[in-house]
């Protein structure tokens, strides 16, 4: 499944991107997972399916249509074959793992029923359900060969049904599931004489009583019922103009988001020949789209919310949130304990109560006098911009960088841009042709002068996601940082303008240039018969000029540890290209979102923090920040996380060219689950003997390789 020459291997990110998604599938089908949590994996997996149709799929159908050779154009549309097939492999794992889940479940006392196995309590409260609350809620649709249409809108499951009436005479309709209304999983009553927990979906509601959805205006003799939905191209359309104008187009483009050109068609593999043809027709669809069967239920993105149901065994066991130890029993103002010491949070292990601190003390902080920050992503009800609105309110100067163009809460972002501005903050939406996806506070606070205080992260200021997303925050009273953070604002102003940069590396100017000398340098090391390592983590490493460095590293005797959750492009382990790159992918309770890089130096190890994956767009085409970590206390914090999870043997699978996504049997001492032994090592402040033993035996390995290679 790769591609490229036989020199430089290629692996297609849309490709990489499915076997990501694989591994996914791979925790739902795991009968160790509490099956709960398993039910929300297929959640998960599917929400991630929506996604990609919307945008990966989307961009290469476009490729596909408007490429101005022939060639390109084949090349994608063979693109388009080989995702659909490989699509439709995973959609029958997916409804193997279903029925698998669903006869667990069983045996937990936990069941979804359909409407032909209701008892008659339970058909009377269906009944009395669809009555009362789901009925006025729906709007069924006459399908007539003169009349338009419908819209048909992305992310919504809909009904396609048969009316048999009593004069003989047969009638075709659509009418939309109102799962933005109502809830999906409805419980209801059990069964007479036994013991359980009994839910029914919402459209099983609806054709439990699908007749009187026509409130008597047809004489009906029978009807059927069949789920379909549509994935369409998530692509804003937008012209030029970073202003108020802006938020007009956006709106207006998100409008047209749900009636976007059609990606996917899934469908009840049950639904009758003929309606499936009527709706492919009038959809537009053909060969080039994926028109996968199904099973009778659609949008299992659901599951993600599924109800906690049942004894606690049934899901994750919670992780206590810890403190950071710097912080923990501390009361004071956190500037002063900043200034003292950088300060490295780890979520969700740590709290992310010290950003909402950080942020609510600058607001009452009479020597604070500026705040900025950059927003990408923000909670439903976030203490962040309450913190900035408060802020404005006491009368410091706060800016905030709001990204309009965050995908998929755009909408989100308009609101909090208003809200920003009603308040009096100056906001700003960031750079003609570049998202700006970095992860900054700068705060300055008059002491004797002006004095910078940052934050520089990995991932976004929302404390929703903090709770279920690995990332780390570095807090710092560094100057040198604050002013390059400070130059990164001031670019993010007034973009003509050019800074030289002391310690960060910046995209669109200097991440690449940066990281690409660092591996060169790592180069040199090694053909200078020194030891030489790098170890990158990220979520997704698919830059072509920035794979074939790593295979030039690999074949002059560099090792190369590579932690990715999502998308690889690089082919790691081929005999004479890239023997000494090794990389695995871990999937387990929380996602890994956060991307470390480390250089090994010649024994002075380099770390840095970054909002950039290795992805042209992250390097290029974007602001994106990436901070040294400097306090060698803070460099040993990371390399212990790092090692801890190259050390996992539990949810870690190995990552090569056959794509088999095969769990990893590191050799080691005992089993480590990664997130919960750093979970542990937070807590306890202990690393295992296991992962010490597997550090000096790495670092045996480094000098071994160096040696063989200088020969």
């Amino acid at each position: 499944m790769s591609q490229g020459t036989a020199d430089i291997p290629y692996m297609s990110k849309e490709l990489s991107w499915l076997s990501f998604n694989e591994r996914v599938l791979q925790e739902a089908q795991n009968p160790s997972v509490p099956v709960i949590q398993r039910l929300r994996y297929l959640g998960i997996f599917s929400n991630n399916l929506d996604e990609y149709f919307r945008v990966r799929v989307a961009d290469v159908s476009r490729l596909a249509e408007f490429s101005s050779s022939t060639e390109e154009k084949e090349g994608h549309k063979d693109l388009l074959t080989q995702i659909q097939q490989a699509t439709l492999k995973l959609q029958t794992q997916f409804e193997q793992t279903y029925l698998d889940v669903l006869k667990t479940l069983r045996k937990r006392k936990i069941y979804l029923v359909n409407e032909q196995k209701l008892d008659p309590v339970q058909d009377a409260t269906v009944a009395h359900i669809f009555n009362t609350q789901v009925l006025p809620e729906l709007d069924p649709i006459i399908l007539e060969p003169s009349t338009p249409f419908p819209e048909i809108t992305d992310g919504l499951i809909y009904l396609a049904f048969r009316l048999a009436c009593t004069n003989g005479s047969e009638r075709y309709g659509i009418v939309e599931i109102p799962t933005d209304r109502l809830p999906r999983f409805i419980q209801i009553p059990q069964r007479e004489g036994s013991r359980g927990i009994v839910f029914i979906v919402l459209e099983n509601i609806i054709r439990h009583s699908l007749i009187k959805m026509f409130r008597g205006v047809y004489d009906i003799e029978s009807a059927a019922a069949y789920t379909f939905k549509v994935t369409r191209d998530a692509e804003l359309e937008l012209g030029d103009g970073i202003n108020q104008t802006l938020i007009d187009k956006i709106s207006h483009s998100l409008k047209k988001r749900k009636l976007g050109d059609p990606e996917r068609f899934v469908y009840d593999q049950a639904m009758p020949e003929d309606m499936l043809n009527v709706l492919t027709r009038r959809l537009n669809l053909d060969k080039y789209h994926s028109i996968m069967p199904g099973s009778r239920y659609h949008n299992a993105k659901d599951f993600m919310n599924f109800p906690s149901v049942g004894p606690a065994y049934l899901e994750f066991k919670p992780l206590e949130t810890l403190q950071v130890e710097e912080l923990a029993g501390f009361d004071g103002n956190i500037f002063d304990r900043i200034r003292e010491q950088d300060i490295l949070l780890n979520f969700p292990y740590h709290a992310f109560d010290p950003i909402i601190d950080l942020l609510k003390t600058a607001a009452i902080d009479p020597a604070v006098k500026t705040i900025h920050i950059c927003l990408y992503r923000a909670a439903h009800n976030s203490r962040v911009v309450d913190a900035l609105l408060s802020a404005k309110s006491n009368n410091k100067d706060v800016t905030a960088v709001v990204e309009l163009q965050a995908r998929f809460d755009e909408a989100a972002n308009i609101d909090w841009a208003r809200q920003l501005m009603e308040g009096g903050v100056k906001v700003i939406f960031g750079v003609p042709g570049l998202k700006v996806h970095n992860k900054l506070i700068l705060i300055g606070r008059q002491e004797g002068g002006l004095k910078y205080y940052t934050h520089i992260g990995t991932g976004n200021f929302n404390e929703k996601t903090s709770r279920s997303y690995t990332d780390f925050s570095l807090l710092s009273h560094h100057q040198d940082i604050g002013k390059d953070v400070a130059n990164i604002f001031d670019f993010i102003s007034y973009n003509y303008r050019r800074h030289d940069y002391k310690l960060l590396l910046v995209s669109p100017h200097t991440n690449r240039s940066g990281f690409e000398g660092l591996i060169k340098q790592e180069i040199t090391n090694a053909e200078a018969g020194l030891p030489a390592a790098i170890t990158l983590k990220c979520n997704n490493l698919v830059d072509p000029s920035i794979v074939s460095l790593l295979y030039r590293a690999s074949a002059a005797g560099v090792r190369v540890r590579i932690i990715c959750r999502g998308m690889l492009s690089l082919v790691a382990g081929v005999k004479g290209v890239s023997e000494n790159i090794q990389a695995i992918s871990i999937i387990d309770r929380f996602l890994e979102h956060s991307r470390v890089y480390i250089f090994h130096n010649a024994g002075e190890p380099k770390y840095y923090l970054s909002s950039a994956d290795l992805m042209t767009r992250n390097l290029d085409f974007r602001v994106e920040a990436s901070v040294p970590v400097l306090d060698p206390l803070l460099q040993q914090r990371i390399q212990d996380v790092i090692d801890i999870q190259w050390c996992d043997n539990v949810k870690s699978r190995k990552l090569d060219a056959d794509q088999t996504n095969s769990y990893r049997r590191y050799k080691i001492n005992g089993k480590i689950r990664s997130q919960e032994v750093i979970h542990q090592y937070f807590s306890t402040g202990v690393l295992p003997d296991a992962v010490k033993r597997a550090r000096k035996r790495w670092k045996k390995e480094l000098i071994a390789t160096s040696k063989r290679q200088s020969k």
